[in-house]
C-alpha cells in the first residue's frame, strides 16, 4: 500500500473508500436477499404496511442469521465490548480522581469509543520489513475469530443461543485455549525482541492461570451434574452456586484476570520493561483489533461465564425480563474485573506463577473434592 504523503493523497484514498462501500453494500443486500428469499418472501408492500413490516421482522428475528450477526451475536458483543471500554475509562478515572474522556460527545465523552475506532481505521497499516508478513496480518484476525466463536455457546436465555451445545462448558474453555497460539504467533512473526519475550510471558501465564480457571468452573458442573450451560442455569432455580462454591467463584475471578492479561497480572504488556509486550510492532486497526474488539469480547465472555455458572445467569425477579437480569449480572462481573486495574500495582513474573501453581490450583482442587463430596453424599439440587 503506497504512502500518504499529503492531504490530497489522503482525501483521494478516504474516497475510495467511500466508493468501495457504496459497491457492497447493494453486493451484500443483494446476497441477503437471495440467501433469505426461500425463507421469507420479501415484498415492497412490507414497507408500507406496518403489521406485515412486524410479522417478517419477528420471524426474522427467529433465525440462525439473526442470532450470529446481531443478538446475541457480533453486533452485540461489540456494542458490549464498547460500552465496557468506555465504561471501564469513565470509572478509572473517578477513582483516581481524574477527568476521562470528556470532550468526544456532550455527555462525559459518551462518543469516545467512536472516535477511536475513527482514529484507528485512518491510521495507515505500517508492517515492519523483518516481519513474518502472512502470521503477521493473520495474528490479529484470529484472535477476534476466537474471541467471537466463543460467544456461539453463551446463553443468554435459553431462548438466545446461537449454538446449543451439551458440552457448552467444553467448548468454551477449548475456544479460550488457542489464545496463548496467537499471542505467541504474533510475537515471533514480529521478528522483535519485545514481543517476543512479552509472548512468552503471555504463554506461561495463560497456561499456568487456565488450570485453576477451569478446575474452579468444574465444581458448578459437579453440583449441576451436566456441561450443559443452560442446564447448569436451570439448577440454580433454588440456588446460585456462588452461595455453594464461594472459593470457586474467587479463584475463577482472580484467574479471569490473568487470562485477560488485565493488572496485576498485565506483565506480557508491561510497559515499563517491554514497551507493549507482544502487541509492540503492531499499529492501526491492527492495533484496534486485539487490544480494542478482542479482549473486551474475552471480557465479556468470561463475564458471562461466570453469570452462568455462578449467579443463576438469566433467572431474577419476573418483572423484568430475562435478558436483562442477564446483561446485568454480567456487567457487574465485567465491572469488578476492571476495578483493579485502578488500585493494584503489577506483580513480578515469578510471583504471578508461584500464586498461580502454589494457591489457586490447590484452591481449586480442593473446592472441587468438596463438591465432589457433598454430591456423593446425596445432595442434590435436582
Amino acid at each position: 500500500m503506497a504512502l500518504i504523503r499529503n492531504l490530497l493523497e489522503f482525501l483521494i484514498r478516504i474516497a475510495i473508500l467511500v466508493v468501495i462501500i457504496i459497491i457492497l453494500i447493494p453486493i451484500l443486500l443483494l446476497a441477503a436477499y437471495h440467501l433469505l428469499g426461500p425463507t421469507f418472501p420479501i415484498e415492497p408492500s412490507m414497507l408500507l404496511d406496518p403489521s406485515e413490516t412486524l410479522a417478517f421482522t419477528l420471524k426474522l428475528m427467529d433465525t440462525d442469521l439473526f442470532r450470529i450477526t446481531v443478538f446475541p451475536g457480533f453486533t452485540f458483543v461489540a456494542l458490549y465490548a464498547a460500552i465496557a471500554g468506555l465504561w471501564e475509562r469513565k470509572l478509572l478515572a473517578k477513582m483516581q480522581l481524574r477527568v476521562g474522556p470528556l470532550y468526544a460527545g456532550r455527555f462525559e465523552g459518551i462518543l469516545q469509543p467512536i472516535a477511536d475506532v475513527l482514529k484507528l481505521l485512518s491510521k495507515e497499516l505500517v508492517i515492519p520489513k523483518v516481519v513474518d508478513r502472512f502470521f503477521y496480518i493473520l495474528a490479529p484476525l484470529l484472535t477476534v475469530i476466537i474471541a467471537t466463536a466463543a460467544v456461539a455457546v453463551i446463553p443468554v436465555t435459553d431462548k438466545w443461543v446461537i449454538a446449543r451445545s451439551d458440552v457448552g462448558v467444553l467448548v468454551i474453555f477449548a475456544v479460550l485455549g488457542f489464545f496463548p497460539i496467537t499471542a505467541l504467533m504474533a510475537a515471533w512473526s514480529s521478528n522483535s525482541r519485545y514481543p517476543l519475550l512479552g509472548g512468552l510471558r503471555a504463554l506461561h501465564q495463560m497456561v499456568s492461570y487456565e488450570i485453576p480457571l477451569i478446575l474452579s468452573a468444574l465444581a458448578p458442573v459437579v453440583y449441576a451434574g451436566s456441561l450443559n450451560l443452560i442446564d447448569i442455569v436451570r439448577v440454580q432455580s433454588s440456588v446460585w452456586f456462588i452461595l455453594l462454591a464461594p472459593v470457586s467463584a474467587i479463584v475463577f475471578l482472580v484467574c479471569a484476570l490473568a487470562e485477560l492479561e488485565r493488572i496485576p497480572f498485565d506483565l506480557p504488556e508491561a510497559e515499563p520493561e517491554l514497551v507493549s509486550g507482544w502487541l509492540t510492532e503492531y499499529g492501526g486497526m491492527n492495533f484496534g483489533l486485539i487490544l480494542g474488539i478482542a479482549v473486551y469480547i474475552k471480557l465479556y465472555v468470561l463475564s458471562a461465564l461466570f453469570t452462568l455458572l455462578f449467579l443463576g445467569g438469566w433467572l431474577g425477579p419476573a418483572f423484568l425480563p430475562p435478558e436483562f437480569w442477564f446483561i446485568l449480572k454480567s456487567f457487574i462481573v465485567t465491572t469488578l474485573l476492571l476495578i483493579p486495574r485502578g488500585v493494584f500495582p503489577r506483580l513480578r513474573i515469578d510471583l504471578l506463577l508461584k500464586q498461580s501453581w502454589a494457591r489457586y490450583l490447590i484452591l481449586a482442587l480442593l473446592n472441587l473434592l468438596v463438591a465432589a463430596l457433598v454430591v456423593l453424599s446425596g445432595f442434590s439440587l435436582r
